[in-house]
């Protein structure tokens, strides 16, 4: 039994409620982001805990959130297909607000960032149930989710190139990594998100970055494969993360220092990825 209505919580514009304590509320709402219902927990459990971080109300709790959430990427990982994948995905996109919260104002020891940081990369990278939307139960996105949590902490003070260098490479593991069928629900272009996120940074040069984009793009031509498969399931991802990053580079808004000579990259790798567009 809920010790509140959730739904007239949302409706208040997500006062604190008065009653149970804030570790009460703390509990019952984490166990609702793993609620195979969509309305409890992406519109009400998610967008509480989130506005509640936003506002400050966990300010002098914030290690004890964030690590509550680093402990919810743990659930029952390794599995596939079940129900456990809601828990740990959406842990991750509240592990992100709090390290956003620390990057507008320190709340946070260095150390315990770059320990949550630790946390999404390791749980990022050994995620089996990479579902977008279950039908039923919606949202899964568990790589979607990663990507924004990656994002957020490339934008914190306490990472430096070593640190961004290392999300970098963990945004091309996740790509290069085996599937049974081609990302579908936008997920490239969420890590592409997290890149950006880095190459604002200023910290990671060109001697860094061209090297890891070769590396994915050695992972994204279908015409090097062998004849006996489907070139294209393994190779989607990263064709689509490339594509999507030009895209966002040309697009401009805050363009990183390095735009230009990243640019003059991606084409050549695009056109050697697709023979089509070698010649007109």
């Amino acid at each position: 039994m809920s010790r509140v209505n959730w739904k007239q919580v949302c409706d208040d514009d997500f006062r604190v409620p008065a009653g149970p304590s804030l570790a009460e509320l703390t509990e019952e709402l984490t166990v609702m982001l793993g609620d195979t219902d969509p309305e409890r927990r992406d519109a009400l459990a998610y967008p509480t805990l989130a506005t509640w971080v936003e506002r400050g109300v966990y300010d002098d709790l914030l290690p004890a959130l964030g690590d509550g959430m680093a402990a919810g990427l743990r659930a029952g990982i390794g599995e596939e297909g079940t129900d456990s994948v809601f828990r740990r995905s959406f842990s991750a996109l509240v592990l992100a607000e709090c390290i956003t919260r620390d990057n507008g104002r320190p709340l946070v020891l260095g150390g315990k960032v770059l320990q949550w940081g630790d946390a999404i990369a390791t749980w990022l990278l050994r995620e089996q149930d990479v579902r977008g939307y279950v039908p039923g139960k919606g949202w899964a996105h568990a790589v979607a989710h990663g990507a924004d949590a990656l994002g957020a902490l490339a934008a914190s003070p306490h990472l430096a190139k070593p640190e961004l260098t290392v999300v970098l490479d963990v945004v091309a593991d996740r790509l290069l990594m085996p599937l049974g069928s081609p990302f579908a629900h936008g997920e490239p272009d969420r890590l592409v998100g997290t890149t950006m996120a880095v190459l604002r940074r200023g910290s990671v040069p060109m001697t860094v970055l061209e090297p890891w984009v070769n590396r994915i793009a050695a992972g994204a031509s279908p015409f090097s494969r062998a004849e006996d498969s489907d070139p294209f399931v393994p190779t989607a991802g990263a064709q689509a993360f490339l594509r999507s990053l030009y895209l966002r580079l040309a697009l401009g808004g805050r363009p990183p220092t390095v735009r230009a000579d990243l640019m003059l990259v991606l084409v050549g790798l695009l056109r050697e990825t697709n023979p089509a567009l070698r010649h007109p």
